[in-house]
């Protein structure tokens, strides 16, 4: 195991406060952003643009007019 830590300070002497948030931003920022997204639903101005289009068009397209 290793004994080295991974942060250090170096110069100065930070408050508890400070340690605290430099912990955090670190934290945040290994933290894995590249997780799955969900699939992008269409909005709500596409689905304006064509009316026609809905969950169950196909089968009003199969009635005569």
């Amino acid at each position: 195991m290793d004994t080295e830590p991974l942060v250090s300070v170096v110069r100065g002497e930070p408050t508890d406060l400070e340690l605290a948030a430099l912990v955090t931003v670190l934290a945040a920022a290994s933290s894995a952003i590249n997780g799955e997204q969900p699939p992008a639903t269409p909005s709500a101005w596409t689905r304006a643009a064509r009316p026609s289009m809905g969950p169950a068009s196909w089968r009003a397209s199969a009635q005569p007019r």
